[in-house]
């Protein structure tokens, strides 16, 4: 599968502003610069087989009803936090629509087989020396 480009429509977000914890003094308690994003994972624009692998993630991020809820709260702005809101949805949407490339079992070469035998060989010769020669 391709890279997803996907970027969600507006009116699939659903923003509140909160306060945001943490240090900040008494701007910290009287104004809402975070923001809680909610996405609705069922009635998305995604492609439906992104949507079956972001609902069976285990991801804290994602309620049992299939809503993503992102916080964001690292800067001052209202506005600078929903962008990075938006930006983090982005990429948990791109990192769910990766499907890893699936493993061959392969058999390791004669050589490599013959070197292990080897080299647990010589261990043996070496500690063997180590040992008394009293029987």
């Amino acid at each position: 599968m391709p890279e997803l480009h996907w970027s969600p429509r507006p009116d699939e977000l659903d923003f509140d502003a909160i306060r945001a914890s943490g240090p900040g003094g008494q701007n910290v308690n009287k104004v809402s610069n975070a923001v809680h994003l909610r996405f609705d994972i069922r009635a998305s624009s995604l492609p439906e087989a992104v949507k079956a692998r972001l609902l069976n993630w285990a991801d804290q991020r994602i309620t049992s009803d299939g809503v993503v809820v992102i916080k964001a709260q690292d800067s001052r702005s209202l506005e600078r936090n929903r962008a990075d809101a938006v930006a983090r949805l982005i990429e948990l949407v791109q990192a769910a629509a990766h499907v890893p490339k699936a493993r061959r079992a392969t058999k390791p070469t004669y050589g490599s087989q013959q070197r292990r035998l080897e080299g647990k060989s010589k261990r043996s010769d070496i500690k063997a020396g180590r040992r008394s020669k009293d029987y």
